[in-house]
């Protein structure tokens, strides 16, 4: 059967993650600001969505969990990306100062020993 589905109101999630990864990779801002808009869209949404919109967006949520956890992974090594960068730009500048490192995949302890 090849009936046509009704568009939901909002691009499918995982839609939304694969574009926002490619920007990101693609250091597309306005395309990231655009993705930004549309998921705070989204957000704003549930409260008046209804039971139904409600589980198709959980459906989603599940089906996009893989590209999602990949794109946390993507902003985790453009951090870093960035505070390589600064630090190369601070040592070329002539004022580099050492920072802790305060980065999202920490485990250990600061101090290597305790």
């Amino acid at each position: 059967m090849t009936g046509t589905r009704p568009r939901p109101a909002y691009p499918e999630l995982k839609q939304l993650v694969t574009e926002a990864s490619h920007a990101l990779a693609t250091l597309d801002a306005n395309r990231l600001e655009e993705l930004a808009l549309s998921c705070q869209a989204l957000n704003r949404g549930l409260a008046s969505a209804s039971a139904a919109q409600r589980a198709a967006l959980a459906r989603q949520v599940r089906e996009a969990a893989g590209d999602m956890a990949a794109f946390g992974r993507v902003l985790d090594a453009t951090r870093a990306n960035i505070r390589v960068l600064r630090r190369l730009r601070a040592l070329r500048n002539g004022s580099f100062e050492y920072e802790e490192y305060e980065g999202p995949e920490w485990t250990g302890s600061r101090h290597g020993h305790d």
